[in-house]
């Protein structure tokens, strides 16, 4: 499924002046995150113009648009516009030529303009863009961030997710979303999950109902987005099941095509799940400083062994 942000999103994120917006221009889609700088177009070739990204207009290519007579400018220009791009973006403030907006109105191209230079602008656009167009997916499970480390929970309905989730909120940690996750694979390839807008900050607890942990437990409580760098799924507890007592063997969660570092955690009255998920949230964030807990086990009884023989 392909994404888009509507034009006038942008507008408003980044508060641009609208210099020219036809009737309608607001929702127009934008389905490329990088813009598009026209220099080889602006210099007559157009064979591999893009026209899905925004085109970026700044000093240079202004300057090198009034060094052409007015004909030559209207047929650069025209040559780009009767592509339809989405829109056309000004950075450094800069005036357009006469002729550019011209065929703007003629051809019922948005042209938008900002004071930012054009490299902070070309970042925060592609940076914001980004995210929004990434592919996504929806998880059902829990978010949490437990000491800086987003923990995605997951497991049949009933297993206590949500339990455990607000006894973590209690000790200080933070709920990203229950229940639905709604996960998006960013360019750098990492994982950010979030909760979609009409179920955010609240969280369902068999017997007691909906709760809004904003203000139950204050804005502490609460995170917008968090990375997936763990996800713990939860299953009843099994005895005829052989589960991983020393943690040598690396278990991975595909999501959108990432494996993400995964655990197991049986559950069963008595096992307090909170602590579990504490503890597993330290011991991964160990092991990516380089430091193992089973290996240096494994070292010590290897060299047990060896000193014995």
């Amino acid at each position: 499924m392909q994404y888009a942000v509507l034009l006038g999103d942008i507008v408003e994120t980044f508060g641009l002046e609208e210099l020219y917006m036809p009737e309608g221009g607001e929702d127009i889609p934008v389905y490329r995150a990088d813009l598009n700088r026209p220099g080889l177009a602006l210099a007559g070739f157009t064979d591999y113009f893009d026209n899905k990204r925004m085109l970026l207009i700044s000093r240079s290519e202004m300057a090198y648009l009034s060094t052409m007579a007015s004909e030559v400018r209207r047929e650069r220009v025209e040559a780009m516009f009767v592509r339809k791009p989405p829109g056309v973006l000004l950075a450094r403030g800069v005036v357009p030529v006469p002729e550019l907006m011209e065929l703007a109105l003629q051809h019922e191209m948005p042209v938008l303009r900002s004071f930012r230079s054009s490299t902070v602008l070309t970042s925060q656009v592609f940076e914001y863009l980004s995210v929004m167009l990434a592919p996504r997916e929806l998880v059902h499970g829990v978010l949490m961030e437990v000491y800086g480390w987003g923990v995605l929970m997951v497991g049949q309905s009933g297993i206590g997710k949500s339990e455990t989730a607000v006894e973590l909120i209690k000790r200080g940690h933070r709920l990203v979303a229950d229940d639905a996750v709604e996960i998006k694979r960013l360019p750098t390839g990492m994982l950010q999950g979030t909760a979609p807008e009409t179920i955010r900050h609240f969280i369902e607890i068999r017997g007691i109902g909906v709760l809004n942990v904003r203000n139950l437990f204050g804005m502490s409580a609460v995170k917008l987005h968090e990375n997936v760098l763990l996800v713990a799924q939860l299953e009843l507890w099994d005895e005829h099941k052989v589960y991983d007592r020393l943690g040598m063997e690396d278990q991975y969660y595909e999501i959108l095509g990432v494996k993400v570092p995964s655990m197991t955690v049986p559950v069963r009255p008595g096992r307090n799940l909170s602590t579990i998920i504490e503890v597993a949230a330290m011991n991964a964030r160990m092991k990516m400083m380089g430091y193992n807990s089973a290996e240096e086990l494994d070292v010590r009884v290897l060299r047990a062994i060896n000193h014995w023989e």
